[in-house]
């Protein structure tokens, strides 16, 4: 098991997450047209050649995706009991086709719950960086973790 349960994390932990990605046409394809998003941008050259980027924007929701889920296996896998949520998503630069991304992680906050004696709240800030070390997305996501047993 590669996640840490709650009693194990402190507050200003970091990960650099080792698996990397390089953003494919397919994987913008793919994402977009299975979640209904009709946006040119993403699916549309000649619109997206017109617009001030001159080329396809990624999916921002999946560059959102794609950076929970490289945390995962460094954070919640084999501990989470459920994610509460995920609150202020900014992406503050465009994806494109090629990027490659890597996501990191910080524990920004510990909790004990109120409800369950044998789980505790850990709030991460997750980021995705491009290859110029620009931020394209961050958010803060928390998590119902279980005690470490015994």
């Amino acid at each position: 098991m590669a996640g840490k349960y709650f009693d194990e994390w402190q507050v200003g932990d970091r990960i650099e997450h080792e698996l990397r990605r390089t953003v494919t046409e397919t994987d913008n394809l793919l994402f977009t047209t299975l979640t209904h998003n009709s946006q040119p941008l993403h699916l549309d050259i000649e619109t997206a050649k017109k617009s001030e980027f001159g080329q396809i924007l990624v999916n921002g929701t999946f560059t959102f995706s794609l950076m929970v889920g490289i945390s995962v296996a460094d954070t919640t896998l084999g501990t989470l009991v459920a994610n509460l949520g995920y609150d202020k998503l900014v992406m503050p630069k465009p994806v494109f086709l090629g990027d490659t991304l890597r996501a990191t992680s910080e524990v920004a906050e510990l909790r004990e719950s109120k409800s369950r004696p044998n789980a505790g709240i850990v709030t991460f800030t997750h980021e995705m960086l491009n290859q110029r070390d620009e931020v394209v997305c961050r958010c803060l996501r928390s998590a119902l973790l279980h005690k470490r047993p015994g």
